[in-house]
């Protein structure tokens, strides 16, 4: 939503059909392009055939937001094996593949822009996360490793670290607990240095500030926007 209100044409891309339809409605509805690609990004083919689906549709990719994500809580002896394969498989290897599928369209069009959605958890400790953890911190080290190797062919990498938001996934996971957005806020006063929680759409403003021609002299730059939270590790 937030690259459809500067103007980008924006290819959607979501496991669940039912949030691409909602999303692009929304697009739609002020104004703009979008294109819905329904596909897991743990898939490589999936990912290589996105690209192929947005360079048959608009010609080219100026930006890549790497953001699919899952969040699975539980410590490292309590891990078992499907845990792993889905944390690293949507978490880091398939920021992986998303980068791999657009980056020869970018060097084509000699260069392009790719933000990759991170954690404040790859920067601090949190018991009982160690695989999400874990996948979040290789996140900043591919980020840093694609901005050594592409920065002089006109691709800028970074990074965006977020703390604690209120998104639709924590939404409906609390909803099923019976817990209202209001007790939601309630419950997450105090966090950071701010006292509150972010709202996705403070999230989405840094990502594409990194993404645009504002930080066109960042790269291989994790950002992290956590309202504090990390300066003093205090949740509430």
């Amino acid at each position: 939503m937030r690259f459809a209100a500067a103007g980008f044409w924006v290819a959607i891309t979501d496991i669940n059909a039912d949030t691409l339809q909602a999303v692009s409605g929304q697009i739609a509805a002020q104004g703009g392009e979008s294109l819905e690609l329904c596909a897991d990004v743990s898939d490589w083919n999936a990912c290589e055939e996105i690209s192929r689906q947005v360079l048959a549709t608009w010609g080219r990719i100026d930006t890549l937001i790497a953001n699919a994500g899952v969040q699975i809580s539980g410590g490292l002896l309590a891990a078992n094996e499907d845990d792993w394969t889905r944390i690293i498989g949507v978490n880091l290897k398939g920021a992986a593949y998303s980068c791999k599928a657009v980056i020869p369209a970018m060097l084509e069009q000699d260069g392009g822009t790719i933000v990759l959605v991170s954690s404040v958890n790859a920067l601090v400790g949190s018991p009982g996360m160690a695989i999400y953890d874990m996948s979040k911190a290789g996140v900043l080290a591919l980020m840093r490793s694609l901005a050594a190797e592409f920065g002089l062919r006109g691709i800028r990498v970074n990074a965006v670290c977020p703390g604690n938001t209120l998104t639709d996934f924590h939404i409906n996971n609390m909803t099923k607990k019976g817990v209202t957005i209001e007790q939601i806020h309630a419950l997450t006063k105090g966090y950071g240095l701010l006292g509150r929680i972010a709202e996705p759409v403070e999230i989405a403003n840094a990502i594409y500030f990194l993404a645009s021609e504002q930080s066109s002299f960042i790269t291989g730059h994790a950002l992290v926007v956590d309202g504090g939270f990390s300066t003093t590790g205090r949740a509430k």
